[in-house]
């Protein structure tokens, strides 16, 4: 029986024949690009790898089934004290982030502090709630910022760095980002990262971590692995102490000073030095790194993405790992009578397309509506961040599952295919979603795009015994209206 290969197996299992099939049909002056090609296409499926882009529906547990009779917002459970600022989660074992497959994390960042380097088993989604900073995501196999571009704004950034740091070591690191308020960030699995504070204010970050993303082949435990620090061994959860550990403090210091060659005097000071200072440390002095200048990298983003991708580096080392939802002129929905609302998916942030991941930031008037509607693909996790809404959400045995006011600080989840609404309160409603599936798509039940309109008239009279004008003001009485409704049914 002939044997028959994937693309896949050709790249990490090729045949016997290949390269002298690869000999006969192109010439030698010719072979080497050949070479790059297979070099290019295996590159390319271990970035694929690396993401963990979830191609499969990974089976839920009792406890993840989504079987539950109540919906409420909920607070974090837990709170981790640090030098640097606080940590709090919400409780991962809550029957509704367990049907989700998240955890839900709040950091809260001082002024002229350092969140230490860690890595964790599945994506992350963050929102910058507060304050402004810089954040490192340390990818493997790409090159430090300094040889990575070699434009003439990157040298000139790079020698007035190096002016103010008055003839101290030169350093060479990976693209650093500035973040502020409003900002989307994304980071993968499995990449280390920090934040620093280098403003005046805290900085609030809201995270959410999909643990059934396939790239966590572990459990739906959430871990991080901090690479300095770590919670306190008194005064925290045990809870905690589990989660958040330096993975340096359990190595030999002799196999490790011989790994980084130094002395084992600093392998001592990995392993302990920061412990008790916990998962966040104040900087002894103010720090800056080498970075274009923002104005520079935006031009620069902007010219990528009229070009042609040019291999790993350009696709995968340069891309872009944050967006911001603050300009009201971007947003993608919007209503003078209603409020607005900004989408990030793959489209505006490519990265997410490796991630599976997606979210919205959305703000409603005062009494303003959002159309009955329900998430055909993926749970969204709702983060209040201003005002109050009334929140109904209603599951298949057309049960009211929650019918509640939130306020700023709360969050909850709908769950896939659960309809959901809400009403915002005197002093509006604004929110951040996180949604776990890359491809948002929404079946709203009200309004210009809705399901209703969508069917015939006779449908309607019929299922709903009614009269035929009553059937099209059913369908028409929103008029160009779509997903953000104006209060009291005004019409344009």
């Amino acid at each position: 029986m002939q044997n028959t290969y994937t693309l896949h197996s050709y790249i990490m299992h090729p045949p016997p024949t290949l390269f002298s099939s690869l000999t006969d049909l192109f010439p030698k002056a010719t072979m080497a690009a050949s070479y790059k090609f297979l070099l290019a296409l295996s590159l390319s499926l271990l970035v694929s790898s690396a993401f963990g882009v979830r191609q499969q529906h990974l089976r839920l547990s009792n406890e993840q089934q989504c079987r539950f009779q109540r919906l409420t917002a909920a607070q974090p459970t837990q709170r981790i004290e640090s030098e640097g600022g606080t940590t709090e989660l919400w409780d991962e074992n809550h029957h509704q982030f367990q049907c989700a497959g998240v955890v839900a994390m709040r950091n809260v960042l001082k002024a002229n502090a350092l969140s230490l380097p860690n890595y964790h088993p599945a994506p992350r989604l963050v929102f910058i709630e507060k304050g402004q900073g810089f954040i490192g995501i340390s990818f493997p196999g790409c090159a430090e910022t300094y040889h990575a571009y070699k434009s003439q704004y990157t040298r000139e950034s790079t020698e007035a760095w190096e002016q103010k740091q008055k003839g101290s070591v030169r350093d060479l690191h990976q693209k650093v980002h500035r973040v502020r308020r409003g900002d989307i960030i994304a980071i993968p699995a499995g990449a280390a990262h920090w934040f620093y504070n280098d403003g005046s204010e805290e900085v609030v970050a809201i995270s959410i971590n999909d643990l059934n993303h396939q790239s966590n082949q572990l459990d739906q435990k959430f871990r991080a692995f901090y690479l300095a620090g770590g919670v306190p061994k008194s005064g925290q959860h045990e809870q905690s102490r589990e989660t958040f550990q330096n993975i340096f403090q359990a190595f030999d210091s002799n196999l490790m000073a011989e790994a980084f060659n130094v002395p084992e005097e600093i392998v001592r000071k990995m392993q302990t030095e920061q412990q008790e200072r916990g998962l966040s440390v104040i900087v002894r002095e103010r720090m800056s790194f080498i970075r274009p200048e923002e104005e520079q990298e935006q031009e620069r983003e902007r010219e990528g993405r009229r070009s042609e991708d040019n291999g790993l580096e350009e696709s995968f080392c340069a891309m872009k790992i944050s967006t911001n939802t603050e300009n009201r002129r971007e947003a993608d929905i919007y209503s003078r009578e209603a409020g607005k609302v900004h989408l990030i998916d793959s489209h505006k942030l490519p990265i997410l397309k490796y991630m599976d991941m997606s979210a919205e930031r959305g703000n409603l008037y005062p009494n303003a509506l959002l159309s009955p509607d329900w998430a055909m693909l993926g749970h969204t996790i709702v983060y209040v961040t201003k005002g109050d809404a009334q929140v109904q959400v209603v599951d298949h045995s057309g049960q009211s599952l929650m019918n509640d006011r939130v306020n700023k600080g709360d969050m909850f989840v709908v769950p896939q295919y659960y309809t959901s609404t809400a009403r915002a309160g005197e002093n509006g409603f604004e929110w951040v979603a996180f949604k776990t599936t890359g491809w948002p798509m929404r079946n709203p039940l009200a309004g210009y795009t809705s399901v209703l309109r969508a069917m015939p008239i006779q449908v309607l009279t019929n299922a709903y015994q009614i009269s035929p004008n009553q059937a099209q003001s059913l369908k028409m009485n929103r008029g160009s209206q779509s997903f953000l409704l104006s209060p009291g049914g005004k019409q344009f």
